[in-house]
């Protein structure tokens, strides 16, 4: 039986942020949410992204480090990189139909 893949939930913009962000190497929160906010000009509150993280740390895509200096770093788990490159491939592909419907050749 092959092994489920966890799906990114009900609120998955914020998961798929915090997801994109950690790609890089783990980070603490405040370094998650400037990372958020300086690729999408829009800030995520830490309401916003504690209640994301606690998600996708139940669903095995995320894991805690030890603290460093009384901050949490979160990184990418195996099955985290691979539900996101799954995402993004499949929001990559539907990103290119919509601009193909508006006449626009992608990328």
């Amino acid at each position: 039986m092959e092994p489920r893949i966890p799906e990114l939930g009900r609120f998955a913009e914020p998961a798929l942020l915090i997801l994109v962000s950690l790609s890089d190497g783990p980070k603490h929160g405040y370094a998650i949410m400037a990372d958020v906010e300086a690729g999408t000009g829009r800030p995520m509150g830490p309401g916003t992204l504690y209640a994301a993280l606690a998600r996708l740390e139940e669903r095995g895509l995320i894991e805690a480090l030890p603290p460093v200096e009384r901050r949490r770093p979160y990184r990418l788990t195996a099955i985290g990189e691979t539900v996101l490159g799954e995402q993004l491939h499949d929001l990559a592909a539907f990103a290119e139909t919509g601009l193909r419907r508006l006449g626009r050749s992608p990328g």
